[in-house]
C-alpha cells in the first residue's frame, strides 16, 4: 500500500502562522489530496517577504513536520507605519562565551552586548551533546531577556541541527508571551566547526526579530 498524505487541519495551520509576530492573515489552499497547494499570508511591512517566507518554512517544519516549497507561498506586505524592528544599533551582539564542566555537569555562560550594556546568561546542566546545545540556546534567552523594558516572557520552543546543502544548519524556534498573546520567532545559523556557536547565534537572530525587546 502507498504512503497516505498527512491529514492537515487548515485551521491549526492558519491559527499557528498567525503566531509570526509579521503576519495579520493567512489562506491555505490544499488540493484533494489533501497537499498544500497555496498559502496566501497578509503580513506587515517590517521585514522583508523572503524573511518571512523562511521563518514559514521553519514554523511549519518544526510544529508539523510539514515541507512546504517556498514557491507556494505568497506574500503581500501592507503599511503599518514606521518599521518597528531593531535597529542595528539596538540589535544584540555575543560579548563573550564560557563554558565549565565539572564531573557530568556543564556551566553555559552567555554575554551579550548592545551599545554600552553587557548582560550575561547562565544555565547548569548535563554534559550529553544535545542538553549541551540546549544550554547554549537557553543562556543566550537569559541574557536577552535582561535587556527587556516590556512585560514579555521568552520561551525556547524548538532547537535542531538540520542538514543544509553541503553542510549544516542551526535553527531555533522562540515563544514570546505579551499581553497581546503569543508570538513565535525563528532563527537559524550556519554550522562553522562549533554547533554551540551556531547555536547562540540562532538564538540570537530569533530574539532580534523580537519586537518586545527595545
Amino acid at each position: 500500500m502507498g504512503s497516505q498524505s498527512p491529514v492537515i487541519n487548515r485551521a491549526e495551520i492558519e491559527s499557528t502562522l498567525c503566531q509570526i509576530a509579521e503576519i495579520e492573515a493567512v489562506r491555505v489552499v490544499c488540493d484533494r489530496d489533501n497537499t498544500i497547494q497555496e498559502l496566501h499570508v497578509l503580513a506587515t511591512g517590517t521585514r522583508a517577504p523572503r524573511q518571512i517566507v523562511r521563518d514559514i518554512e521553519s514554523l511549519l517544519m518544526a510544529r508539523f513536520s510539514l515541507p512546504v516549497d517556498h514557491k507556494k507561498i505568497s506574500i503581500a506586505q501592507i503599511n503599518t507605519g514606521p518599521e518597528s524592528v531593531l535597529r542595528e544599533t539596538g540589535r544584540l551582539k555575543v560579548n563573550d562565551i564560557a563554558i565549565k564542566i565539572k564531573d557530568q555537569e556543564t556551566t553555559f555562560d552567555v554575554s551579550l552586548v548592545r551599545q554600552n550594556r553587557r548582560e550575561t546568561g547562565s544555565v547548569k546542566g548535563a554534559s550529553s551533546k544535545n542538553e549541551r546545545l540546549r544550554l547554549a540556546a537557553l543562556a543566550t534567552l537569559e541574557a536577552a531577556s535582561k535587556f527587556k523594558e516590556s512585560n514579555s516572557n521568552i520561551s525556547l520552543d524548538y532547537l535542531s541541527i538540520l542538514p543544509a546543502g553541503s553542510g549544516n544548519v542551526a535553527l531555533v524556534c522562540v515563544t514570546v508571551m505579551t499581553r497581546a498573546g503569543e508570538e513565535v520567532h525563528s532563527g537559524s545559523a550556519m554550522v562553522k566547526g562549533n554547533e554551540d556557536d551556531a547555536v547562540i547565534k540562532a538564538a540570537l537572530s530569533a530574539i532580534n526579530r523580537n519586537m518586545a525587546i527595545n
